[in-house]
């Protein structure tokens, strides 16, 4: 049976760790010389959320059976 290569794979959760904290830092450097947009509730939209006034996705309302 074959031997696990911990070093492999330690090396390569330390790569995935540290993609995943340049891109925040990628973010957050675009984002900073924006001014912040809020919704009507007063909550921050990032960037790629649906604009104010824009539901993400609106279920259907139920519909009664005619009698």
């Amino acid at each position: 049976m074959a031997k696990p290569n911990y070093q492999y794979e330690k090396r390569s959760k330390e790569l995935a760790k540290k993609k995943k904290k340049e891109e925040k830092l990628r973010r957050k450097q675009e984002t900073a010389g924006r001014p912040m947009e809020y919704d009507e509730y007063g909550n921050p939209i990032e960037p790629g959320q649906a604009e104010a006034g824009q539901p993400e996705s609106v279920p259907a309302a139920p519909v009664e059976p005619q009698a």
